[in-house]
Parts: structure tokens; C-alpha cells; sequence
């Protein structure tokens, strides 16, 4: 194992422990929901790691999350969250580190991205549990609820994985095939 991808490694498992700590922070003044403390660090890893290490770490997160804390629930808020969380880890990594797209670019379109498998994946499980789940719930909680925490991501992400850039903490993006 090289020195880059230990640093990978370790980056991730920083990002998985700040995506379990983060919330229990906002959750103790009732702002979970509202802020979305567990996206910034998944966000964050793709974009610093790339997206194998941004689609693990947003899978890996809720699941341990709602293991070691009950939140989120398992089934079905849980659930959908592995695939919407992982999907932000993912898109953020492919366009950023893969694709060399503007970091605003990057973290934008991988949030929509995220959203929109957040609300596919919630109309399953939702569905198997037989709970409602319809579009204007959808927009409600991926838009409405958490629009505090979209302007949060928008604003903080950027200037903490420009700022790891400027420190060589990590790498910018280099030119690779996809």
C-alpha cells in the first residue's frame, strides 16, 4: 500500500468518524434535520478522496450511525440514506477528481444528484413499509427542510477543500481517464 492511498484511507475513516460526530452536535439543539451535519463530511471525502472513497464513506456512515446512535432509524429513513449519501460521495469524486469540474460545479451537481436518488430510493423503501411518500414530501425534506444546510455545504465545503489544497494537505485534481 503506497503513502497516498494510506493517506486516503485515513482521510476517509476521518470523514466516516466527523459524519457520526457531526450530527449528535446539531441533534443536541434540534438541528439535524435542518443543517445536515452527516452530508458535509461525505461530501467532503469525495472530493478530497475521490469517489471510491466518497461512495464508501457515504454508505458506511448512516449505517454506523444508526447502529451505534438509532439515527437515523434503520429502516426505511436510514436505508434510503446509504444510497443518497453514497451517491454524494460518488458524483462529488467523478466530478471533481475525475472529471476536473469547478468546485462549486462539483458540489451542486452532486447534491442534486444525491437528492434525486434520495427521493427514488425513499419511494421504495417507504413504499415496502407502507408509509407515504410522495413528491411534495420529496421536495419538502431534500429543499425546503434543509435549504439552512444546502447554503451550509455551498459555503463551507469549498473553502475547507480549497484551504486543504493550498495547505498540500491533499492533492488537486489531476487529469485521468474515466
Amino acid at each position: 500500500m503506497n503513502h497516498s492511498q494510506t493517506k486516503n484511507l485515513v482521510g476517509t475513516a476521518l470523514c466516516i468518524a466527523l459524519g457520526l460526530i457531526l450530527p449528535q452536535v446539531f441533534h443536541l439543539i434540534g438541528a439535524g434535520p435542518v443543517f445536515l451535519p452527516m452530508h458535509i463530511p461525505v461530501l467532503l471525502c469525495g472530493l478530497c478522496f475521490g469517489w471510491p472513497f466518497g461512495l464508501v464513506c457515504g454508505a458506511v456512515t448512516p449505517l454506523l450511525s444508526s447502529v451505534m446512535t438509532g439515527m437515523p432509524p434503520l429502516f426505511p429513513t436510514g436505508t434510503a440514506m446509504v444510497f443518497e449519501l453514497a451517491a454524494y460521495g460518488a458524483l462529488s469524486g467523478i466530478l471533481y477528481r475525475k472529471l476536473r469540474k469547478n468546485i462549486y460545479i462539483s458540489l451542486i451537481a452532486a447534491m442534486v444528484g444525491g437528492r434525486v436518488v434520495s427521493g427514488l430510493a425513499s419511494a421504495i423503501f417507504y413504499g415496502v413499509a407502507g408509509k407515504a411518500y410522495g413528491f411534495q414530501i420529496f421536495l419538502t425534506g431534500a429543499f425546503v427542510t434543509g435549504l439552512p444546510g444546502i447554503i451550509l455545504q455551498i459555503l463551507i465545503v469549498p473553502i475547507l477543500v480549497i484551504g486543504l489544497e493550498k495547505a498540500m494537505v491533499i492533492s488537486k485534481p489531476t487529469i485521468s481517464k474515466v
